[in-house]
C-alpha cells in the first residue's frame, strides 16, 4: 500500500489547518473557467484540497524550498517569486487565494495592490492571516515562552479585521465577509506544539536558508523522516489533543485567533 505524502499525514492530526479547510471549503464556489492564483502555497497542504474545487491554477511562493516540497502534491504550474510586484498582466486573475501569506511580507499594502492590479473586474480575494486584538493572551504567552516572531517568519503577529479592512480598502478591495476560526485551546495546543518543535526538534535538523514561513513544523520529507518517531508519538495522543480542543465549544460566543475574509475588487 503506498503511503500518504508526508504533507497530508501531518495535515491528518492538525486541529487548526483541518478547521481551516472546512471553513474555506463550505464559502468557496469555483467555476471551472475560474483562473486562480495562489498566492503564497508553502508546503501545498490547502492548496491540494481547494484546487479540487475545479479551474486553472497557479501556484506561487517566496521560497524555492516550499516549491520543491510542494511539488509532490501540486505537480504543476509553480513559481518562484520575489516579494514586490507580481509577475503577472493586469487583469489576468479570477481569483485570489493568499493563505497566511500578507503577515510575513514587510510591504503588505503594496502586495494588496499588486493584487488589485491582477484581478479581473469584479475579481475576488480570499485572504487568510492570525487575527489579533487586545482580549488575545496567548499572543502575549508567544514572546513570554522565547517565541519570537522570526521563528514563524512573521513581519508583524496579524491583524485586526477593522485593520484589515482599512489596508483592503485603500487596495479598492472591499470586504464581503469574514470569519473566525482557532478558538482558545485549539490555539493553545498549537503553540505548546510549535514551542515543543522550534525548541527541542528543529535544532536536529539543517535546513537549506531562511524560510519565508519560518520553521514551527517539519518543511521538507527529509525534516519529517527525521521527526517520524515523535510524530508516531504525537499520533498515539492525538485523540485527547482532539478532545481537548472540543472545549471550543464551550466558548461559542468567543471569536478565534485565525481571520480569513472574502473581498472584492471594487474599481
Amino acid at each position: 500500500m503506498r503511503q500518504k505524502p508526508w504533507q497530508l499525514q501531518v495535515f491528518k492530526k492538525s486541529i487548526k489547518k483541518k478547521e481551516k479547510l472546512r471553513l474555506l471549503q463550505k464559502n468557496l464556489n469555483i467555476d471551472p473557467s475560474m483562473v486562480i492564483l495562489d498566492l503564497g502555497c508553502a508546503q501545498g497542504i490547502l492548496s491540494f484540497f481547494l484546487r479540487q474545487k475545479g479551474g486553472f491554477w497557479i501556484h506561487t511562493d517566496q521560497d524555492f524550498e516550499n516549491l520543491k516540497t510542494s511539488q509532490s502534491l501540486l505537480g504543476e504550474n509553480l513559481l518562484q517569486l520575489s516579494e514586490g510586484s507580481l509577475p503577472f498582466k493586469s487583469e489576468s486573475f479570477d481569483l485570489v487565494i493568499s493563505l497566511d501569506y500578507l503577515e510575513h511580507l514587510e510591504n503588505d499594502v503594496q502586495c494588496l495592490k499588486e493584487i488589485h492590479r491582477i484581478l479581473k473586474k469584479d475579481g475576488r480575494l480570499v485572504l487568510a492571516t492570525p487575527r489579533t486584538g487586545k482580549f488575545l493572551i496567548l499572543h502575549k504567552l508567544r514572546p513570554a515562552l522565547g517565541l519570537s516572531l522570526e521563528f514563524y517568519g512573521h513581519q508583524r503577529e496579524g491583524y485586526s479585521l477593522k485593520e484589515l479592512k482599512k489596508k483592503l480598502m485603500k487596495a479598492h478591495l472591499q470586504v464581503q465577509k469574514h470569519k473566525t476560526f482557532s478558538r482558545f485551546f485549539s490555539e493553545f495546543l498549537e503553540l505548546l506544539l510549535n514551542f515543543f518543535y522550534i525548541k527541542f526538534l528543529s535544532r536536529r535538523v539543517k535546513t537549506k536558508g531562511k524560510l519565508r514561513d519560518g520553521h514551527i513544523r517539519p518543511s521538507s520529507s527529509q525534516e519529517f523522516t527525521t521527526q517520524k518517531k515523535t510524530f508516531k508519538l504525537y499520533s498515539f495522543f492525538y485523540p485527547l489533543v482532539w478532545f481537548i480542543t472540543r472545549l471550543d465549544k464551550v466558548l461559542f460566543f468567543q471569536r478565534g485567533y485565525g481571520l480569513i475574509v472574502w473581498a472584492q475588487k471594487i474599481s
